[in-house]
């Protein structure tokens, strides 16, 4: 494990398991996100901030922006047939303190509650504890997002509060924003537990 005193630059890097895989985000992933996310609409979720097919090509660039920024290392999900499935990130990069925020994350419908989750977590958690250096990874949601946080928890993460009034969403209401964590000394049996759940039978 990296044991400098700040992180290394995050930059999206290939991660791969046998259910899915993280490629760094590229506008080639344009027209495979836009069919992904037309799978479960979940952009009408007015508690999400999922793009719509037609916001997609402005989403690719603002997350290309950020990473090159150094603010955002943005990652194209793929199932483990190659097809473009979703969105994830390392966002909210804080060097000095050694954390990080997964986030930003949507899939398309066809592969809720297939493992793909679980694996692209254990990929970048593996990677964020045991390569970076990090100390904690954050996960952020809205408090309205039951889905989000039941998978947030089942990843074995902890609660560390509400941030109430926190963000205003698109529809101009103000956001309470769930913030859930993983620290360092935590891992080796979250690692588990997500090893544990990957290998059952589902």
């Amino acid at each position: 494990m990296v044991t400098t005193s700040s992180l290394p630059e995050i930059i999206a890097v290939p991660l791969r398991h046998a259910l899915v895989r993280l490629e760094p985000l590229s506008v080639a992933h344009h027209d495979g996100l836009v069919a992904a996310v037309r799978d479960g609409e979940m952009w009408r979720l007015w508690y999400t901030s999922v793009p719509s097919p037609e916001g997609m090509a402005t989403e690719i660039a603002r997350r290309l922006k950020l990473a090159a920024d150094g603010m955002m290392a943005p990652f194209a999900v793929l199932d483990g047939a190659g097809r473009v499935v979703g969105m994830t990130n390392y966002m909210n990069i804080d060097t000095a303190n050694r954390r990080v925020e997964i986030g930003s994350t949507w899939y398309a419908r066809v592969v809720h509650k297939t493992g793909l989750n679980t694996a692209a977590k254990w990929l970048l958690l593996g990677h964020a504890f045991e390569e970076l250096g990090c100390v904690a990874v954050e996960f952020r949601t809205h408090f309205f997002n039951h889905q989000s946080r039941r998978a947030i928890e089942r990843l074995g993460a902890k609660l560390d509060g509400i941030l109430r009034c926190h963000t205003r969403g698109p529809n101009g209401e103000m956001r309470d924003t769930c913030v859930y964590s993983i620290i360092a000394p935590e891992w080796p049996a979250v690692r588990t537990h997500l090893a544990w759940q990957l290998e059952k039978p589902r």
